[in-house]
């Protein structure tokens, strides 16, 4: 134990006071040390990493379950020398859905076939579950289990089934369960018991909505999840200002739910009112409008037919040129944005034909807008206006997108340092030299980490502080969806518009910004980004998404000398063909990191009756020497400072300096 002198006693008596509230002896702190003590040499808890999964819920719930292949590997490990493949092809599926799979098997079987089919299942789940709990103390452990069979799991995870003067006792507690037909619930609630243990933690960097078909349903899973953190992306960040209210956020997440024909994500899962918005673009847009390039893109499983398809179409087209004007004005009241050459509207000759972008005349394959007067391009309509407005107030009214943004808040921020890795969702702001970028706001210059704390709290201010002012807080939300200083964005420009009105694809071309350009290659440069943000380079890694990673191509996702993971490799199927798999996922354990490539999820269905998992590829990235236990973590940093401070409150009971408040 440390010796502490009087003079740090003294100062810090008033803090040992308070802490001496609840450790009122020296027995009772004594015994606390001696927990934390143990504790820090316990291994490490496993990390488990997602990034872009762009709404699409079935994969991402799946990958939730299976925990990137952890279960399976589980299973197989503790039970594949001694039950047959076929009973653990049918274990590893009832872990992952236990109801779903329970239905199916008493289908399948009836009396004491399913008796002693239910005596097995317990026996092995049990056994799962204990190896999923041997890293982790009796009193977290408990705190996983289910207040209805907390008393009966503690004992059967405690007990060895083999020990003679128990055997009957354990044996007993499982036929009970069967007897008093309590077995189904049990297998629930232990398969989510292991599920939990497995995975200790859930980091999010960033891109849950947009695209897919089901971001509410990954919110609501998340917000079930028993300890995760989030880092905002572009389209998340594009959400929250939605939600806050902004005109072009709002315009923009309508827009692409058009493209991606994503309707009911916005009608039933939040209850945004579409029906004036359809009432304009059939007004508008149904006569003498072919709507070239406003189709949307739907996938094989799509249940769309023409008649919605044409409406979808024209709704698309309407609600972009609304996006662009609202854009306009955003650019037009924010001049330190420096976005003007992103006000293509006022840059339209519809007698030419013609659009004048970074100052080349590009041939527009269009000249039908109905809502754009020449001498006023940027200038809603009365009947635009109020299609904007009624979205607005539907954003702003959506109980269930207020909860979901309000914990995007509660959980998320544009970077985290943790257990020696930065994460972050797309790059972090530099200049071509290899410089952080400076950006200067209010007469202060912001760079490097404080930059990317400044906008986190601008962020925060955004949604939470009262929208009164002119111009209005939540525009630098949109500023975060696709300005070329944004860390959620990292390009020169959103060529939204060039792709819907230019044909020409030089004009589509979207250049990555300077730390695109030079991290890949440059282990030196990772090595900065890291000091900067306090962490060891020796340890550290940099952990984003953002950038689907062309598998097939060759890309790797391992990058600057192994100090980069990029781990966005198509969760969205819109980006499957690109990629060639279906996404990346990482895990962080105490014998160290492991990236695991996925190929495309089935279905549910097939997950459950036929036992077809996700195929996974384990790719080591590194392996530790020595494995690392919770000491080694962010978690062990703060048990060993309380430590510090029990130790100090010891010796002031021991010293005098304080009185016991109870004897021992």
């Amino acid at each position: 134990m440390e010796n502490f002198t009087k003079a740090q006693l003294r100062r810090n008596s008033k803090y040992l006071e308070l802490l001496s509230q609840d450790f009122p002896t020296i027995t009772s702190a004594v015994s606390e040390v001696v927990d934390l003590r143990a504790i820090l040499n316990l291994p490490k808890a496993t990390e488990h990493f997602l990034t872009d999964i762009h709404g699409e819920n079935e994969a991402f719930n799946h990958v939730m379950q299976n925990g990137s292949g952890a279960i399976r590997r589980k299973v197989m490990a503790e039970l594949g020398n001694t039950v047959a493949l076929a009973d653990l092809e049918e274990l590893v599926p009832l872990i992952y859905y236990p109801k779903e799979k329970l239905e199916l098997i008493k289908k399948e079987k009836t009396g004491k076939y399913l008796d002693n089919w239910y005596y097995l299942t317990i026996y092995r789940l049990v056994k799962v579950c204990r190896a999923s709990a041997s890293k982790y103390t009796r009193s977290k452990v408990r705190k996983t289990l289910p207040k209805d069979f907390a008393y009966i799991m503690e004992e059967l995870l405690q007990e060895d089934e083999h020990r003679f003067n128990k055997r009957d006792y354990y044996n007993a507690i499982i036929e009970s369960l069967v007897e008093y037909g309590r077995a189904d619930h049990f297998i629930i609630e232990i398969s989510e018991v292991i599920k939990k243990l497995t995975t200790d933690h859930l980091h999010i960097i960033g891109d849950i909505f947009d695209r897919g078909p089901g971001p509410q349903l990954v919110m609501e899973n998340l917000m079930h999840h028993h300890s995760l953190d989030l880092q905002w992306g572009n389209h998340d960040i594009l959400w929250m200002g939605a939600a806050a209210g902004n005109p072009a956020c709002v315009a923009c997440v309508v827009r692409i739910a058009l493209r991606y024909a994503n309707l009911d994500c916005l009608e039933n899962g939040y209850g945004i009112n579409l029906l004036p918005l359809a009432t304009l673009a059939n007004h508008m847009y149904k006569h003498g409008d072919d709507c070239k390039g406003f189709a949307p893109k739907l996938t094989e499983d799509s249940n769309i037919d023409e008649a919605e398809k044409r409406l979808i179409t024209r709704m698309h087209k309407a609600i972009s040129i609304i996006q662009f004007k609202v854009e306009d004005m955003i650019i037009a009241r924010h001049p330190e944005y420096h976005m003007e050459n992103r006000q293509l509207l006022r840059a339209l000759d519809l007698e030419k034909g013609t659009v004048v972008v970074d100052g080349i005349e590009y041939k527009l394959n269009t000249t039908t807008f109905p809502t754009i007067d020449p001498k006023h391009p940027t200038k809603l309509t009365a009947e635009e206006q109020n299609v904007l407005d009624k979205l607005i107030y539907s954003f702003k009214n959506s109980e269930k997108l207020q909860r979901h943004i309000r914990f995007m808040y509660a959980k998320g921020s544009m970077y985290l340092v943790y257990n020696d890795n930065l994460l972050f969702h797309a790059s972090i702001p530099m200049n071509d030299d290899g410089s952080f970028l400076t950006w200067h706001y209010k007469g202060h210059d912001y760079s490097g980490r404080e930059l990317m704390d400044k906008f986190d709290q601008l962020s925060r201010e955004a949604y939470f502080t009262a929208q009164k002012e002119n111009p209005p807080r939540h525009d630098i939300l949109w500023f975060f969806w696709c300005h070329p200083d944004s860390p959620l964005f990292g390009k020169d420009k959103m060529a939204t518009f060039e792709r819907y009105f230019i044909d020409d694809k030089k004009s589509h071309k979207e250049s990555y910004m300077p730390y695109y350009k030079m991290i890949a290659d440059s282990e030196e440069l990772a090595d900065k980004i890291l000091k900067e943000f306090d962490i060891d380079p020796e340890v550290g890694h940099l952990i984003n998404g953002h950038v689907p990673v062309k598998a097939k191509n060759g890309e790797s996702p391992i990058r600057a000398g192994g100090k980069q993971l990029v781990i966005d490799g198509g969760f969205a199927r819109a980006y499957q063909k690109t990629t060639g798999i279906a996404g990346y996922t990482l895990t962080f354990n105490s014998y160290g990191m492991t990236l695991i490539s996925h190929m495309p999820f089935e279905s549910v269905d097939k997950a459950i009756t036929k036992g077809v998992d996700i195929q996974s590829t384990k790719q080591v990235i590194e392996s530790n020497v020595e494995r690392k236990t919770v000491g080694d973590t962010d978690i062990g940093k703060r048990l060993k400072r309380k430590i510090h401070d029990l130790e100090m409150l010891i010796t002031a009971y021991r010293k005098g300096f304080i009185k016991e408040k109870t004897l021992d």
